[in-house]
């Protein structure tokens, strides 16, 4: 996948993942970011779980999106700490 693509299924991810974890959003960059990191974390995560979401463009929007609800959370719990 491109550069182009990680971006959008990014922006989609961490917009989704905003959505889930309420009061959570970072603006479009942020969501950018915590998007692509969330898809990092669900790449290495969900393949030790042994969990298959689904193949091709969605699987990777669920993906990264699951993963961005983690790094969400984990970041919620930070900043309360």
């Amino acid at each position: 996948m491109g550069l182009l693509g990680a971006i959008i299924i990014g922006a989609v991810a961490g917009w989704l993942a905003g959505k889930i974890v309420h009061g959570a959003g970072f603006g479009l960059i942020g969501n950018i970011v915590v998007g692509i990191i969330g898809a990092l974390v669900a790449s290495w995560v969900l393949p030790q779980l042994h969990i298959v979401l689904a193949t091709g463009t969605i699987g990777a929007i669920l993906d990264a999106t699951v993963g961005a609800v983690i790094v969400l959370v984990i970041l919620s719990l930070i900043k309360r700490a």
